[in-house]
């Protein structure tokens, strides 16, 4: 039976979670509309999202410092506060500028509250217990980028676009009332000085890989300026972020002695590739329906519901699996699911029945479902409860750069082979074959995680339990 501590952690965190996963999908339905409504253009109103994204990038190799100084309870009501603050100031923005300003201040706690929530209950819980209460936390993840246009467009279609942002405003305050109530309480933990120079290396890699990234969807793809310069820069940084860390062992800002561990490695590399796998999709899906099905917005979200419900079905599902098989086998199963719910629109055409494209889109969702409860837990196994924040910050990092990649890698591919065919039905072909190539290289992969002794077992934070009250405060070496 989950331990009752460990599950109302779960549950409480999981309420203010929703507010920020869903936030980046509804507003990025609305851009043509704000845009309008604040007199500004394309370049300019698309810097909502872009900003919001890069102070993502900006704080979220500071969480583990933070917690350790700050404790997980106190960072998280902090960082939920500032989240709903900058929510309730983007509903009152006068203009772009303002609006991107207070996209900002979202982004600086959401950026916070990601990869501590992943922080919080791998040091709730242990053993099994572990797989059941990811398979809860992790389900705004899954079905957010699904279900967030749709909520988006419901919102824009009987009300202004401030509500995009005030609608967080109730989740946020439950929020901070169940954390508050339900998390214990906890103080700093064995507080380590802030490595600056990691720093000054990370979060501006983070940053310029991210921009370059974002800037890729425009004409000239990877051959733009504004995508090399930034890209070549994050690129560099990121490598001398690296050999510092590895200098510097456990004093790193973000200890890399965590991918030592073949679980965690294994675990980071799928995250990855299912990032890409989940936005790079998310990109193409809505375009198919719209482009060569002639659906509009609305219409598109709302054929994506099934992979949503999918996704939704496959929770309890995957806690339960993790429970009889390793996280091998339920990995290997989970992608095996996503390859198979796509593969169909590789060959899908302007005629190709819908019935038959939602019933694929169902075993898509069941498959993202299931594979993300086995890698958010493996990606613990063997550590010790110290290495946790770490592990959480690289999970997250990879999970961030690996849905950036997807998006820049088949919008490119989407429009170049649109060129070279001719054909928009042949483009949206090949750029499927692409999502189906990244989850056939993450099924491979699946293969490095461990059975089911290396899942249950392991050292550190799997076999030395305590309780949650002395462990959430517990930050980086």
């Amino acid at each position: 039976m989950t331990d009752r501590t460990a599950m109302r952690t779960a549950v409480a965190v999981l309420v203010g979670a929703v507010a920020v996963i869903l936030d980046s999908t509804i507003v990025s339905v609305a851009l043509h509309e704000l845009g309008a409504d604040l007199h500004a253009g394309v370049g300019t109103i698309q810097w909502v999202s872009t900003a919001y994204l890069l102070a993502l990038g900006v704080v979220i190799p500071l969480v583990g410092w933070l917690q350790s100084h700050l404790g997980a309870k106190r960072l998280w009501m902090a960082a939920l506060t500032v989240f709903l603050l900058g929510s309730v100031l983007c509903s009152s923005a006068w203009d772009a500028p303002s609006l991107i300003a207070f996209r900002v201040v979202q982004g600086l706690g959401g950026g916070v509250m990601m990869p501590l929530l992943t922080t919080m209950v791998m040091q709730a819980a242990s053993g099994p217990d572990r797989a059941r209460l990811m398979s809860t936390v992790a389900l705004p993840a899954a079905v957010g980028p699904i279900l967030g246009p749709v909520i988006g467009g419901l919102i824009l279609g009987v009300g202004d676009w401030r509500w995009l942002f005030l609608v967080n405003v109730p989740l946020c305050l439950a929020g901070l009332l169940l954390a508050w109530r339900m998390i214990p309480a906890d103080g700093p933990g064995r507080r380590a000085p802030l490595d600056a120079v990691g720093l000054v290396l990370l979060s501006p890699s983070l940053v310029a890989l991210l921009w370059g990234l974002s800037d890729v969807t425009k004409p000239g793809g990877f051959g733009r300026a504004d995508v090399l310069a930034p890209l070549i820069a994050g690129a560099v940084l990121l490598v001398a972020f690296v050999l510092w860390a590895l200098h510097r062992r456990g004093a790193a800002l973000v200890d890399l002695e965590v991918l030592r561990s073949r679980p965690t490695w294994a675990a980071s590399a799928l995250m990855f590739l299912s990032g890409a796998s989940l936005y790079g999709a998310m990109l193409l899906l809505p375009l198919y329906w719209q482009q060569l099905r002639g659906t509009d917005a609305l219409g598109a979200g709302l054929l994506l519901i099934p992979q949503g419900v999918g996704s939704l079905l496959s929770r309890s599902v995957a806690g339960r699996l993790m429970e009889r098989l390793s996280a091998r086998s339920v990995t290997v199963f989970g992608f095996a699911l996503v390859g198979l719910g796509t593969v169909p629109f590789a060959f899908a055409g302007h005629h190709t029945a819908t019935w038959w494209l939602l019933a694929t889109l169902f075993v898509r969702g069941l498959g993202m479902g299931i594979v993300m409860i086995p890698l958010m837990t493996v990606a613990f196994v063997g550590l010790e409860r110290e290495q946790v924040p770490h592990a959480s910050t690289v999970t997250r990092i990879v999970q961030q750069v690996g849905g950036s990649v997807g998006v820049a890698l088949l919008a490119v591919v989407l429009a170049t082979s649109a060129t070279g065919t001719g054909s928009l039905a042949a483009a949206f072909d090949i750029a499927f074959w692409w999502t189906v190539g990244f989850t056939g290289v993450a099924l491979v992969l699946a293969f490095l995680l461990p059975g089911r002794a290396g899942t249950q077992g392991g050292t550190g934070a799997d076999a030395r339990p305590a309780p949650v009250a002395a462990q959430a405060g517990t930050g980086p070496a």
